[in-house]
């Protein structure tokens, strides 16, 4: 099991508030998260990362359980976590590589690693070339590939992506869900958020709905397309 949450609720307003919600992601799986501005989409990734605690209810990530663990704790869960928040927060004065080796170094990769992994990880995104430029030289889909990169660096077991195409074009917002899908394919859990019908549509995956801190549906890899269109009248653009 990759993430249970078990009749979790948020109480911190009514904006994002999660009710009563239970959710089981297997190992592998990739998994959207669908929904409004507003439904409870971050909030619920807050959870499993522990950047906020349930008022009740149970949060399990990667056999950890997140509501109960202290602080000193969360960094050694969040080490097994790749972690893309919805402005890709890259350090403007490193570059793309830099961005990368940062975070590997903090964990303690020698030199010979860190150069090894941030050219494998850059050739996994498309960034070669783009390895000695600062962020602020890269266009809204680079950026956003690079922060990937600097997530998947150490190899975590599991990717949670917050709204990963967001102010991009179509066509840069489906490479980028390309992308998680290739990364899903090497063995990674991946559970992004989106209000994007398109993309949801075109990647046929799971799609967990969600709306005003509820799960109103659940539809499994490939379901019935009638039963989308149900989900998307309510929750979706």
């Amino acid at each position: 099991m990759a993430v249970e949450l078990k009749q979790v609720s948020v109480a911190y307003g009514e904006q994002g508030a999660l009710r009563r919600v239970s959710l089981r992601v297997e190992r592998g799986e990739f998994v959207f998260v669908v929904g409004a501005t507003g439904a409870g989409k971050s909030t619920l990734f807050k959870l499993l990362y522990g950047e906020l605690r349930p008022t009740e209810g149970e949060v399990w990530v990667l056999g950890a359980p997140v509501h109960a663990l202290k602080p000193r704790e969360l960094p050694f869960l969040r080490r097994q976590m790749g972690i893309v928040p919805q402005d890709y927060p890259l350090l403007p004065r490193k570059t793309v590589w830099e961005n990368i080796a940062y975070g590997l170094r903090a964990i303690g990769y020698n030199e010979s690693a860190v150069r090894q992994r941030v050219a494998q990880v850059l050739a996994l995104v498309g960034l070669n070339e783009q390895a000695r430029q600062l962020p602020s030289q890269l266009s809204g889909g680079e950026a956003q590939r690079a922060a990937i990169a600097r997530a998947i660096a150490n190899n975590p077991p599991l990717l949670i992506a917050d709204e990963p195409t967001a102010n991009l074009d179509p066509d840069t917002s489906w490479e980028i869900i390309e992308l998680l899908m290739r990364i899903n394919l090497r063995g990674a859990t991946v559970i992004v958020s989106t209000h994007n019908r398109t993309i949801v549509d075109r990647a046929c995956q799971r799609v967990v709905a969600m709306d005003r801190g509820q799960i109103l549906s659940d539809v499994p890899r490939g379901g019935y397309p009638i039963e989308l269109d149900r989900l998307y009248a309510s929750v979706l653009l």
